[in-house]
């Protein structure tokens, strides 16, 4: 009604000066109004509330009954939080009062050279790897995410979708339907470990990797690739971090796994190592093997403390100090190694 009304306005402006185009027919969207208290939301008990509906050609107020559980899990877990005014969603056949709440963070202001940093490698195979380090590079702490059950279902799903595509079918609602579903589900267990990591070890932040999962996929992993919520769990991760005063940074993915932790140089992985070998284990040129995963968490840690390092240090001691460790002047490059001889030139 308001949209309609909107337009017949814009239609009498526009006969009164006809400069440019027309108005344009309104369009249904999935915008819907918000409920204002007192206005068009009333509270009427605990389980029920009252909102005003155009309903038998007139507005008028309905009462409706909320759902016990949603309340109690409100008052519960939300009592620290702002209510604000619901919207009103449609979901299938059926309509909904959706009540967002607003809560003001503060988040930590930990010195740098007192920081933990739990640095996190999201991964296709594996859910996760997260790696507790101190700003001396010191690892306090490693935690593994696998998920085999997940995985497993996730792929006979996918399976199915195959199997029922080459019968020549189309739409596959609940096939469709069981995947994103158990992708979401592998999204918010995978948020919540490394929340957990992070509250385990006290860490002051969490490091992820800026991933750029744009463009066109390729190779035989094209299909886990299309599927990979690495953004969702990103931004789950951020506003359960930002709750607790955790803060959340991000740096360049470039050769966190191609480079040695160890400053040797580039690692090989899978057949460059042997016919057998598997893609998670990671050969250095010293002949270590090591998890390709972790080697990489290291790697995200050091660049994140590199760049906060150098940030916090005037433009004089900043060029004295790339003069003596010159590998930290370039990010791409900057690898566990590279922050042990930071600190040492630092100390000296």
């Amino acid at each position: 009604i308001g949209k309609v009304s909107s337009y017949k306005e814009n239609c009498v402006n526009w006969k009164t000066d006809s400069q440019g185009k027309p108005p344009g027919m309104p369009k249904a969207g999935n915008v819907y109004p918000a409920f204002y208290k007192d206005n068009m939301f009333v509270r009427a008990g605990t389980y029920e509330a009252k909102v005003k509906v155009w309903i038998r050609n007139t507005w008028d107020w309905l009462t409706v009954r909320l759902k016990k559980s949603d309340v109690d899990y409100i008052l519960h877990h939300c009592t620290a939080a702002t209510e604000c005014v619901p919207t009103l969603q449609k979901r299938g056949k059926e309509w909904f009062l959706d009540f967002p709440f607003k809560q003001t963070a503060k988040l930590n202001n930990t010195p740098i050279k007192e920081q933990t940093a739990v640095a996190v490698d999201l991964g296709i195979n594996s859910a996760c790897t997260c790696s507790a380090v101190k700003a001396d590079g010191t690892v306090i702490g490693r935690r593994f995410l696998k998920l085999p059950v997940e995985n497993d279902f996730l792929n006979h799903r996918l399976n199915k979708v195959k199997q029922a595509q080459q019968r020549g079918s189309r739409r596959m609602p609940r096939l469709w339907a069981s995947v994103n579903g158990m992708n979401d589900r592998i999204a918010v267990l995978t948020a919540q470990f490394i929340v957990n990591v992070a509250q385990e070890y006290n860490a002051d932040v969490i490091v992820f990797e800026h991933l750029d999962t744009q463009g066109r996929k390729r190779g035989s992993k094209k299909q886990r690739l299309h599927f990979w919520k690495a953004n969702r769990v990103q931004a789950l991760v951020m506003h359960k971090a930002h709750k607790l005063g955790i803060r959340v940074s991000h740096v360049c993915a470039w050769n966190t796994s191609k480079l040695a932790f160890d400053g040797s140089g580039t690692v090989k992985r899978g057949r460059d190592v042997c016919e057998n070998a598997s893609y998670s284990v990671c050969q250095f040129q010293n002949g270590k093997m090591y998890n390709c995963d972790l080697n990489a968490s290291y790697n995200i840690a050091a660049r994140y403390f590199v760049r906060e390092i150098l940030k916090s240090l005037s433009e004089t001691a900043r060029l004295a100090t790339l003069a003596k460790v010159p590998e930290c002047a370039k990010r791409t490059t900057c690898t566990l190694s590279s922050l042990f001889r930071l600190n040492a030139v630092l100390y000296a």
